[in-house]
């Protein structure tokens, strides 16, 4: 089985490690359990047709070769653990493929990179997660994508961070565009699972059309604002910048404001498609103990067309987004065009659990792009959860309202969902 292959790489590494004399090995990983559940489309919650579940399997080495060059190799694998046979009728890994009613294990390779450092300067290059505002890995699924990369990180300008990248390839399920017919079809598809976060078998292709490059630099010369700028580049695909400031402000304590711009111009293939653009703004208070509220406004251009959104993963549905509004649940609605959003939030950090509550609103996103007509399609989203460790195993619970004019025929449904991540 893939499985087999991913321990006993690990345990191949290990093995040198001892064998080798490398310094500092570290053993790090987690085991998960996700659950998900809805009453949509006249469904009832917890009944087999309208749940999904899967477990994952992340096991991890670092280490160091060499005085200033380390490694990391990581395998992930994914399984139903038959549970589509029982209780539920869908995965929630994308990467999973389906042949008849047989649902597959997969496992791969997520992470093997090495590092060398000279004084303030780190060349990483290899496979491993990145995380930049137009190309990341999504954590919040069950299993990241990653890429095929060479990172440069420098630090010898006081309180700035140089960042340059260049992505070769990526496990993300449609990494490359739409399938409309005007842009290229994609390299890597699926259509199995809820997260869209990984193609099929995690198989790695071309990210964007040819690859991309990523240049970003970090401030905090005023000690009270972070300041970013980043640039990102596709290969005979797009053009894009990417600007934020967050600031804690001075004047008033626990006070913070957030502001982001970003544009993504189509090129090359893609020359004469209208440029992607968004703006988003949020104001933030934690003065008080172990509370966090914010209030967030993001707005994108009627002309977009690429989604502000992950270009890495599915961004012509349900991609996580980088602006501040993005939703709990509800991927792909926050970054689309003519989006207007408001994003609410509360968390409490109590002695009995983490709760949050977050209230998103979107309207009149034009959903389909490319579409004639364009379509408008808003969405209201309260989500609910309650986070608690207990030791080594980290919990949580949620509950989703959604009333989304594309979803449930129009009208508002609920869903719950368990996370359960045991970590070693």
């Amino acid at each position: 089985m893939k499985k087999t292959v991913v321990m006993s790489l690990a345990a191949a590494v290990l093995l040198g490690a001892n064998a080798f004399a490398i310094d500092n090995v570290k053993v790090s990983g987690d085991a998960k359990l996700y659950y998900y559940t809805d009453d949509k489309n006249s469904g009832d919650l917890f009944s087999k047709t309208t749940s999904a579940a899967d477990t994952a399997l992340r096991l991890g080495v670092t280490g160091d070769l060499a005085k200033n060059i380390s490694f990391g190799v990581a395998g992930y694998g994914i399984s139903t653990l038959g549970l589509e046979n029982n209780l539920v009728s869908n995965t929630w890994s994308s990467a999973h493929t389906i042949n008849g009613g047989d649902v597959s294990d997969e496992a791969w390779i997520g992470e093997l990179w090495i590092a060398a450092t000279y004084g303030k300067t780190t060349v990483k290059a290899g496979r491993m997660l990145l995380d930049s505002p137009l190309s990341f890995s999504e954590t919040w699924s069950i299993a990241p994508n990653s890429y095929e990369a060479v990172v440069l990180i420098n630090q010898d300008v006081p309180d700035t961070t140089l960042v340059g990248v260049y992505a070769g390839h990526s496990n993300g399920v449609n990494s490359v565009g739409y399938t409309d017919g005007v842009l290229p079809t994609p390299n890597n598809t699926s259509g199995n699972g809820l997260d869209g976060v990984l193609g099929d078998g995690a198989k790695f292709g071309v990210h964007g059309a040819n690859g991309a490059n990523v240049a970003g630099i970090i401030n905090n010369s005023y000690k009270p604002l972070t300041a970013q700028a980043w640039y990102w580049n596709a290969v005979s695909a797009a053009d894009a910048f990417w600007l934020e400031g967050d600031l804690n402000f001075e004047l008033l304590k626990g006070l913070k404001l957030g502001a982001q711009y970003t544009e993504i111009s189509p090129k090359g293939e893609f020359e004469g498609v209208h440029d992607s653009k968004a703006y988003a703004f949020k104001v933030g208070y934690e003065g008080i103990e172990n509370l966090k509220l914010s209030a967030a406004y993001s707005s994108v251009d009627q002309d977009s067309v690429f989604k502000v959104a992950n270009l890495a993963t599915n961004n012509t549905v349900s991609a996580q987004s980088k602006l501040y509004t993005e939703a709990f649940w509800n991927y792909g609605y926050v970054g689309s065009p003519d989006a207007k959003t408001v994003n609410l939030t509360a968390e409490y950090n109590s002695d009995i659990a983490k709760f949050g509550v977050y209230y998103t609103n979107v309207n009149n996103a034009i959903f389909a792009t490319l579409a004639s007509p364009r379509v408008g399609v808003d969405m209201q989203e309260i989500a609910l959860s309650a986070t608690k460790s207990f030791g080594a195993l980290d919990t949580t619970l949620a509950y989703v309202s959604t009333d989304a004019d594309d979803q449930n025929n129009g009208s508002q449904s609920n869903s719950i969902q368990v996370y359960l991540t045991l970590n070693f």
